[in-house]
């Protein structure tokens, strides 16, 4: 009897550990519930806010007081907007170390492109190639760069068709006669050389025409106002003035007006608003319109694309032709881009 009790103890604790080995796995499934295991589904939470960065676009300009400059930073953030990006507009002063702090700002901030009308042919390569080891691709508009595959696009007015078809307007304008000086742009712009090598293509062939001045005003109209006064002062005889650009021109002009030389004629370069009242006004005679609006445009598409697709479907170098602007037309244009 006593041997019977003993087994039905050791049965009835065989019995108790049975039933409670199923709980033992009940930490386990318990285990996905603590913070630790939980943290690899809120990794994803953060993706909006890199998505975010990669979504401005920097739109970097010389000293938008220049109406080209201004209208070529309205008009390319205006479509990068448009296009749903963030436009970051930014101004290097034509300073090529502003540029490079600029360019730093913009891989700071993840852009996804940048847009650049550039300060220096040579001294922005750093830069753009910066950008482009953070990957981040550059779109240049108006000036190029001395290197290429560094920038994915470099969209430009073809400056030397439009300079020799405003020498030739200029020298029909002289009469294919005379003394004249030529104002040059900053001298770090490739845009500045190829101007002036177009005028003097065509203007060297005249042997009737004489340069008697040929000095920079660095884009400048202050800087073209003072130098016309001097230039006046030397070459009293002095029958035209050919400007690399708009601003130079209307320096230029103004300071003949003021020695009342409104004989003298001038002529610009880009085919600003200011320009094209001057010429319906009587002042320049001529400028060459550059498609500001188009190129500007251009390269917010073009980065949008390759954003999108990593390609944009065209060749790095893109050069589109100038229009000249006499009185004959002046009116048909406006903000450069023919009127709607």
């Amino acid at each position: 009897m006593k041997v019977t009790r003993i087994l039905i103890a050791v049965v009835f604790v065989m019995l108790l550990a049975a039933c409670a080995a199923p709980a033992a796995p009940a930490p386990e499934a318990a285990e996905p519930a603590t913070p630790a295991e939980a943290a690899p589904t809120e990794a994803p939470a953060e993706e909006p806010a890199a998505a975010a960065g990669s979504n401005i676009i920097c739109v970097i300009v010389p000293p938008v007081e220049n109406p080209f400059f201004g209208a070529m930073q309205d008009i390319a953030a205006a479509k990068a907007e448009e296009l749903g990006y963030e436009a970051l507009r930014l101004v290097h002063d034509d300073d090529a170390n502003k540029q490079l702090e600029l360019f730093e700002t913009c891989i700071a901030r993840e852009a996804a492109a940048i847009i650049l009308d550039n300060a220096g042919a040579d001294a922005s390569v750093a830069a753009i190639q910066a950008a482009k080891d953070a990957g981040i691709p550059s779109f240049l508009v108006d000036r190029e760069i001395t290197q290429e595959g560094v920038a994915v696009s470099q969209i430009v007015s073809n400056n030397y068709q439009g300079a020799t078809i405003l020498a030739e307007y200029f020298a029909e304008l002289m009469g294919e006669e005379g003394q004249y000086a030529e104002l040059t742009g900053r001298d770090t712009d490739t845009n500045a050389h190829i101007r002036s090598q177009g005028y003097h293509d065509v203007l060297d062939e005249i042997p009737g025409m004489e340069m008697v001045a040929q000095q920079t005003a660095n884009w400048s109209q202050d800087e073209a106002f003072g130098v016309m006064e001097s230039i006046l002062q030397a070459n009293p005889d002095i029958k035209g003035v050919i400007a690399g650009n708009d601003t130079m021109a209307l320096g230029a002009q103004a300071a003949l007006l003021a020695a009342g030389r409104e004989d003298v004629i001038v002529v610009g370069f880009d085919g600003s608003d200011d320009a094209i009242q001057s010429i319906l006004a009587g002042e320049l005679k001529a400028t060459a319109l550059q498609p500001v609006a188009e190129m500007a445009i251009q390269a917010a598409i073009q980065a949008d694309q390759f954003i999108k697709t990593g390609d944009t479907g065209k060749p790095e170098k893109q050069s589109i032709d100038m229009v000249l602007i006499t009185p004959e037309n002046a009116g048909n244009y406006e903000r450069f881009a023919p009127k709607p």
